[in-house]
């Protein structure tokens, strides 16, 4: 067997190379498709299927969904108290540890070298989940993590370890300012531990009852925030205990959120009855992208996935046609080789061999191309991740050597299949002008695979397209590009309210003084960022909270000016809007046709925060803004004038021209001059904030018509080298018509038609495909039909220009045939 193995692998390795041509365009559509594939693989891997580094015994841990019945609709989330994670580690019995995590981007550093950092902060027990023991020094302990605040004590990260201090021991006992606090590094975590986040690693790791103490500090609730339920801020792991299944463990943890829900009502007897709100909690995926709240973001991942899939199909399609293609070109060695006595089982292992050497060949391309090309889908997908390296990631090369192996049967298996029936004395016979593409409903059943599955890539491309273009073409409600948010941390710098509103109020003069700067305003809400709402009261409506919910932004008078916001009707908040004047307001058009359905909104009396407060009058309405969703969003918006309503906290609005993400560092340089102590600026485009909401079409877009021109190119490819063949292996035939008097315009359009029809039925099989799978892609679509007869229009006619023009070529050359030399061909 060993004997029979090496002469057919060097049978299989003098055939490739008397055919480099061959080989190469074999090993680089499988490069191609299976790397396409292996990039893929890495991403949704990390996303959807791979548990964190080091975490033991991955199936037995869960993250913690609490979830309620609000207006008979159950909702879940992942964020809770401390109240309720120390609830449901004492009652529960089925678990045999709980651990509170959250992150937080926070300042690190001192004075200009001060970094918003990812830091992570844990309970103690957090890393008993783990087998991974510090690479250095310890991790803190339970008392470290002891309510009412916990030791500042913080473990580095071991990429923290070699950047920050050269992988020094002597970083034991450093002192690193962690916000407000100062903390003593006690440990280093091994190698490669990212904790739960792999997707955007801490370089940090504190206590959590540190990081709840300094969040408290001020809040009423400073003296008692482990005990409250009013303050929802962290999550929870837990680790069942052998047997347990989970139906029981959900049952336990449902048991315990309970008895934490009957405690929360005890503090806030308003709150809805348990009877009602039916109190649930699940232990679901540690992987946070398939909880129970599974993103738009997961879902599009999940079909570029199967994308990626379809061209590997084109790619096989395209390689098993060429390979097709040879073993009718060699049925006459084949035929021979038969008739000498080699058996077929011996003959299938020669046809086998040399496909797995090219699916190997081109599994090894394949991982070059998944090195590239996973950095690209990384920087889309998981842009704050650590950098996965194909080449080095052991379970991306057990899927690339698997899908290599899978493929080169397959392949091999097309020509084999090819040869069951063989005629040896036809065959024997028989020159390399027989064998004509038309013998071979294999092949043709092959190349209308690679156009079908080509059409649906491209079909889903320009729905995906659409719907991006109709994303972009939204009116939010305000200018995005030329807009910077700029905010303050305080990091425990106090002061009065006197000072703290005088601060605000330099950091908005200073910044319309930059240059490029236009305008620049106060506020103290920024859309899909943070909202805020109080209580209002409007004559004639028994709740106005029933209506919806109702967010305000406190804003200077330049902040319809600054975000570029159209006032309808009326006037914008002005700088005689302050006291003693009465109270203005400037409401949406969406909160105004809600509130006063059949009057004019302007004029109209609202009291804020109390029944018992004064009129604030209503002096205009203003185009709605998307703040909450791109798709449905109430728009229930209104707008205070500062200097009447003037909270202690907010940001600035910065106007620049041109774009905002040219200017954040002079802006943030230049601010930081204001701010007292370790306070420090931080400036974010808003670009990346609204941005991230279109992040899912986006994705659908660019990954869609990234494998649907990949696909594209292949299939014409296969399709070009086919016709290519049959023209080769047709050449007698050739020239016998143009001995007989046929045009060359007449040879060019019979091998073209063959080309079209091929193509036609591909268009067709593809288009019904699409159509079948439409509803299941549409909720991934915005505002767009995946029946849209333009898009199906434009793929058509893509795919049969490029069928024409693969077609085009070797039709050419076939009517430059010389008919003396095409006769004596053989």
């Amino acid at each position: 067997m060993i004997d029979a193995f090496i002469q057919d692998l060097r049978y299989a390795i003098r055939g490739l190379r008397a055919k480099p041509g061959f080989a190469a365009a074999v090993i680089l559509t499988l490069g191609l498709g299976i790397g396409a594939n292996a990039a893929m693989f890495s991403i949704v891997d990390r996303m959807l299927f791979r548990p964190p580094p080091y975490l033991r015994d991955p199936a037995m841990v869960h993250r913690v969904y609490v979830g309620s019945t609000r207006r008979g609709k159950e909702s879940f989330g992942g964020v809770s108290m401390y109240a309720r994670y120390q609830d449901v580690a004492s009652v529960s019995t089925k678990f045999s540890s709980a651990a509170g995590y959250t992150t937080n981007d926070i300042a690190v550093g001192v004075g200009d070298a001060a970094r918003e950092t990812r830091v992570a902060s844990v309970s103690a027990s957090f890393f008993g989940f783990f087998d991974a023991p510090p690479a250095v020094g310890r991790y803190f302990t339970t008392t470290e993590d002891s309510t009412p605040k916990g030791a500042s004590v913080v473990v580095l990260s071991h990429a923290t370890w070699q950047v920050k201090f050269g992988e020094r021991a002597d970083a034991l006992g450093a002192k690193v300012q962690i916000g407000p606090e100062i903390y003593t590094v006690i440990g280093v975590a091994p190698p490669g531990f990212v904790g739960l986040w792999p997707e955007q690693p801490p370089a940090y790791f504190i206590p959590i009852t540190s990081r709840g103490a300094i969040q408290a500090s001020s809040m009423t609730m400073k003296e008692s925030w482990w005990r409250t339920y009013h303050w929802g801020w962290m999550s929870m792991i837990v680790r069942r205990k052998p047997g347990v299944t989970l139906v029981q463990a959900n049952a336990d943890l449902t048991k315990a959120d309970q008895k934490s829900y009957s405690n929360q009502l005890i503090e806030n007897p308003k709150m809805t009855s348990m009877a009602l709100a039916k109190p649930r909690a699940l232990a679901g995926s540690i992987l946070a992208e398939r909880g129970p709240n599974e993103s738009n973001f997961a879902k599009v991942a999940t079909w570029v996935g199967g994308v990626a899939v379809i061209v590997l199909i084109v790619a096989c399609a395209n390689v098993a046609n060429l390979l097709l293609a040879r073993a009718i070109r060699r049925r006459r060695e084949i035929a021979l080789r038969l008739a000498l006595g080699i058996s077929r089982a011996r003959l299938l292992s020669q046809l086998l061999t040399e496909s797995l050497i090219l699916a190997f060949l081109g599994g090894a391309a394949a991982i070059l191309i998944a090195q590239w090309g996973g950095a690209a889908l990384q920087a889309g997908l998981m842009p704050k991740s650590a950098p996965a390296a194909a080449v080095r990631d052991s379970r991306t090369l057990m899927f690339t050597a698997l899908a290599a192996m899978v493929v080169g049967v397959l392949m091999g298996l097309a020509p084999a299949w090819q040869t069951r029936s063989a005629d040896l004395t036809s065959d024997l016979k028989a020159g390399s002008r027989e064998g004509t593409f038309h013998r071979s409903r294999l092949r043709v059943a092959l190349l209308v695979l690679q156009g079908a599955m080509s059409v649906m890539l491209l079909v889903g491309a320009g729905l995906f397209v659409r719907s991006l273009n109709k994303v972009q073409a939204i009116r939010m409600g305000y200018d995005v590009t030329p807009i910077a948010l700029v905010d303050y941390n305080m990091r425990g710098v106090t002061l009065d309210s006197t000072s703290l509103i005088a601060l605000r109020h330099r950091l908005l003069d200073r910044a319309k003084a930059l240059p490029g700067v236009e305008n620049a305003s106060l506020q103290t809400s920024v859309p899909f960022w943070s909202t805020w709402s109080v209580g209002l009261w409007v004559e004639g409506i028994d709740t106005v909270s029933r209506l919806g919910q109702f967010n305000l932004n406190s804003v200077s008078p330049e902040y319809f000016a600054t975000l570029g916001t159209k006032i309808l009707r009326g006037r914008a908040i002005t700088d005689a809007d302050r006291p003693p004047a009465p109270g203005a307001m400037v409401v949406s058009e969406a909160m105004a046709k809600t509130l006063w359905p059949n009057k004019e909104a302007v004029g109209q009396c609202i009291k804020v925060n109390a029944d018992t407060m004064p009129c604030t009058y209503v002096v205009g309405v203003a185009e709605n803004i998307k703040s909450n969703s791109i798709n449905d969003d109430t728009g229930f918006f209104y707008y205070l004038s500062s200097a009447q309503f003037n909270p202690q906290s907010g940001g600035v609005f910065v106007r620049v021209h041109g774009d905002a993400t040219k200017f954040i560092e002079l802006i943030r340089r230049e601010l930081q001059h204001e701010m007292p102590g370790a306070s420090y600026i931080t400036v974010t485009p808003f670009s990346e904030i609204v941005g991230s909401q279109k992040s899912s079409w986006t994705l659908g877009a660019t990954m869609f018509v990234a494998f649907g021109l990949l696909a594209l190119v292949i299939a014409a490819i296969g399709l070009y080298s086919v016709i290519a063949y049959n023209v080769a292996q047709r050449t007698h035939e050739m020239g016998v018509r143009v001995a007989l008097g046929a045009q060359a315009g007449d040879v060019v359009r019979m091998v073209v038609s063959e080309g079209f029809k091929l193509g036609a039925v591909g268009v067709l099989l593809g288009a019904v495909g699409m159509l079948l799978v439409g509803k299941w892609l549409k909720p991934l679509l915005f505002d767009e039909s995946p029946r849209d007869p333009a898009v199906f229009a434009g793929v058509t006619l893509v795919l049969l220009v490029v069928t024409i023009a693969a077609s085009w070529i070797p039709a050419r050359r076939a009517s430059c045939v010389d008919p003396s030399v095409a006769l004596r061909s053989d």
